[in-house]
Formats: structure tokens, C-alpha cells, sequence
């Protein structure tokens, strides 16, 4: 099975093409090779941006697999994420996906690649409007009884997509041959990921060697988080009014453990591994998350207790088996417990107002 690679590269400067060009691309439900348009792309028509990551491989979470997935001519823009405008107010904030056949070389001096014309598109002008465009992003519409079902890239993505295995070693070459990933920390990742699967957490010395390959490696201690709080026992909350702008610091693990049961939850959300390289760092708020789009279903989901973004706060693919290094970099959400307030006169660590047993 072919696996087509994108021909730009991390750090190249790309132009979007023209609407009319994009839409002359598109089969009659909006999608290319299975991956949609979406009309919160429309905006960055004709802006030239640099490529952030090739795409060639991808999580997809809807259908549980937890494994990673291959992509065929894709990449990633640097700072083009959707807004959610067409998708019910989504608050994902999803990282987007660019085919090959939407760009163009910035530079005037590059081969200009042809337009590839989707399939089901007799000629360029064969094209699907703007309005059905819009259309194509509720596959159920709205009634008194049935929820709206959305359709976006993040619910079609096991369509645009083929299955990768874990161990197939053409995904690491392609790691660092796109510039998405250094050679040093490709293998180092590789090795953590080896030394997680085959070390027990339990025996003191191969644990210590663990430990101290892990830090020499990553620079850090390792992710074993281990909440304290029984199941029988509500976890934490605290509010702090956290508004866009506002500088955090992202509490230490020892704090962090203290807010999860025993299977790492607080109030329904985990404390994933992804999230543990950004304790004790100083962030900024990027917004509060109150819903989004389920990426299995389509349908809207309100969160019974709001979760903070923050700003460049992703995961990165380094602990997460059978995916590793991920470049879709979907951003991690936080409890306000997980967090305390710095450089600001307001209250510093937040009030502890009860104790809920709940889920997202």
C-alpha cells in the first residue's frame, strides 16, 4: 500500500490557494481523499504561511483505537486552528489538516505543482459552493428532538486515514527527513517508550536506571502519577475565575497527585502523561472550555465544570504508545485544582468551594 509523502517541509513557506481553486478540489460532501474543507479554513485563502509539521501519520481518538493513523500529501500550518465558527461555537481548537493540492510554494521561483481535482470533480469549474460547503458540516440538522450532528476533520479522520502500525520504522525516518522531529530526540522517545513497556515500575534498581535515562534523556522526571484520593471519596474542586491572559503555574506532581483518585481522575478528567512535562511551568490562559464537538458521535458536549486552554500547551507525542510522536498537538485541558495563579493581586491559589463526583 502507497504512502504518499507531502512535498513541502517543516520551516517552508507555503501559500493557501484561492477559494475557487480550493473548492475545485472537492468531492460533493466537501472532502479530499476522504479529509474536509472545512469553512473555518476560507480565512487564510491566499495568506502565505510557514508549514509547522508534515502530517504524514496522526491519533485518531474517535473510533478508541488509540493508535496512530497514516496520512497521505498533508500537513500542518504553523498558527491555523479552527475557531469552531461553523461547528456550533466548537471550542476544541483543533489543529488543522492542509492537503498538498489546497497550497502552493510561496516563492515565485518554485515549480508550481498542478491542481489536483478531487474525486467525483469532472473539471475545475465542477466545483462545490461555498453554501453547500457549509452544509456539508451538519450531516443531521437541528429539531425539537434530535441534536444536531456535526462533521468536521476531527470526526472524519479514521476515513482519511489508513492504520499504522507502531513498529513500522518508515514513521520515524519520516520524523526527521520533514524536519518534524530531530534525530536525537526521535531515538530518545523511542527508548523512553522501550524502557516504559519493558521496565517494572516496582524493582528499585531497574527502576532507578529507568528513572535516570529517563531524566538524562528528556531532561525530567518520569510521568508515574499516582493519585492518592479513593473512589469512594469525592475529588476537589477550586475556582479561581481564571480569565484569558492570566498566568498560571502549573502545580508541581506531588500538588497534582493530591487532586486525583486512584485512577487519576479529577471529577471524571484525567491527568494524562502528555500533560506531566509542563509541571512547574509558567503559562498563560488562553480561554476556559465549556464545549466541544465528541469526535466519535458529532454532537455537541457541555463540560458540567469548565476546564482552562492554555496557551501552547499540547501534547507532544511522547508517551503515548502506538502513536508516538504525534504531530497533531491537540491541546491538553486542566483542572483550575491543577493550577495556581501567579504575578496577579488577585487570589493566588484559588478557594476550595466543595467536593463533586462528576464526569466531563
Amino acid at each position: 500500500m502507497t504512502w504518499k509523502l507531502s512535498r513541502h517541509r517543516a520551516g517552508d513557506s507555503v501559500e493557501v490557494r484561492s477559494k475557487e481553486e480550493i473548492l475545485a478540489t472537492l468531492d460533493e460532501n466537501g472532502c479530499l481523499d476522504g479529509m474536509p474543507f472545512m469553512p473555518e479554513m476560507l480565512q487564510y485563502c491566499g495568506r502565505r504561511l510557514p508549514v509547522a509539521a508534515v502530517a504524514h501519520k496522526t491519533c485518531e481518538v474517535a473510533r478508541q483505537t488509540l493508535k496512530a493513523r497514516r496520512i497521505d500529501t498533508a500537513v500542518h500550518l504553523a498558527d491555523t486552528r479552527c475557531d469552531g465558527s461553523a461547528h456550533g461555537g466548537c471550542q476544541a481548537a483543533c489543529n488543522l489538516f492542509w492537503k498538498d493540492a489546497w497550497l502552493k510554494p510561496a516563492s515565485a521561483h518554485e515549480e508550481r505543482p498542478r491542481l489536483r481535482i478531487g474525486r467525483g470533480r469532472r473539471a475545475l469549474g465542477a466545483s462545490i459552493s461555498e453554501t453547500k460547503l457549509l452544509a456539508a458540516t451538519r450531516v443531521q440538522g437541528e429539531s425539537e428532538h434530535t441534536a444536531t450532528v456535526y462533521s468536521c476533520q476531527a470526526t472524519k479522520l479514521f476515513d482519511a486515514t489508513t492504520p499504522l502500525s507502531w513498529w513500522d520504522p518508515r514513521q520515524y525516518a519520516r520524523d526527521v527527513i520533514t524536519g518534524n522531529h530531530s534525530l536525537r530526540h526521535v531515538l530518545s522517545v523511542i527508548l523512553v517508550s522501550f524502557l516504559n513497556r519493558r521496565t517494572p515500575w516496582g524493582y528499585r534498581l531497574t527502576k532507578s536506571i529507568h528513572e535516570s535515562t529517563h531524566r538524562r534523556l528528556l531532561g525530567r522526571e518520569l510521568p508515574n502519577f499516582q493519585g492518592r484520593i479513593p473512589r469512594s471519596e469525592p475529588t476537589p474542586i477550586v475556582r479561581m475565575n481564571l480569565q484569558p491572559g492570566d498566568r498560571v503555574r502549573v502545580k508541581s506532581k506531588e500538588e497534582i497527585e493530591s487532586t486525583l483518585d486512584l485512577r487519576g481522575h479529577n471529577r471524571g478528567m484525567s491527568y494524562g502523561e502528555e500533560q506531566s512535562p509542563y509541571c512547574g511551568s509558567i503559562r498563560t490562559v488562553q480561554k476556559s472550555v465549556t464545549h466541544f464537538i465528541d469526535e466519535a458521535t458529532g454532537v455537541m458536549r457541555q463540560i458540567k465544570t469548565p476546564c482552562i486552554m492554555l496557551d501552547g500547551v499540547v501534547c507532544k507525542g511522547e508517551y503515548s504508545d502506538c502513536r508516538l510522536l504525534c504531530r497533531r498537538e491537540i491541546y491538553s485541558w486542566w483542572r483550575e485544582a491543577w493550577l495556581e495563579r501567579v504575578e496577579d493581586d488577585r487570589e493566588s491559589t484559588g478557594s476550595l468551594v466543595g467536593h463533586v463526583r462528576d464526569v466531563v
